[in-house]
């Protein structure tokens, strides 16, 4: 089997988180600047296989689009030219960011590390990432 990526999107950093070949865990993989993330996926996807992309879908707590989906559409729109083959897929990604802010605080890590953005963006990957495979099984 192949891997899937999932995706935080941020316009100052991409969370990115992936499962492993048998798409059983995920994991925090990296935190990508956006204007990297094409170049970053490419050299990815040359030593793994990736079978699809999971991307956070930003909502308002209504259940409307929020202010940044327009980022995330445009991020999407460079994966279909960069990697047509492979599917995408939106999860809804309320709460992920405080989830993943409760997952640091409950780690017992450091006051300082536990202000690092970029663990925060990965953290939220591996959490949309857990939710797409849990209401995805057979």
């Amino acid at each position: 089997m192949a891997r899937i990526l999932a995706f935080d999107y941020g316009t100052k950093r991409i969370g990115i988180a992936v499962t492993d070949p048998l798409q059983i865990i995920a994991t925090g993989l990296d935190t990508v600047h956006p204007k990297d993330i094409i170049e970053y996926i490419k050299k990815y996807m040359l030593a793994e296989s990736v079978e699809a992309f999971v991307l956070g879908d930003p909502k308002q707590m209504d259940g409307t689009d929020s202010d940044s989906k327009q980022h995330v559409k445009g991020f999407s729109t460079l994966l279909k030219k960069a990697f047509p083959t492979t599917p995408q897929h939106w999860v809804d990604e309320r709460f992920t960011s405080k989830l993943a802010h409760q997952t640091i605080m409950q780690s017992g890590l450091k006051k300082m590390d536990r202000r690092d953005k970029d663990r925060v963006d990965t953290i939220a990957a591996t959490i949309i990432l857990q939710y797409f495979m849990e209401t995805n099984r057979l």
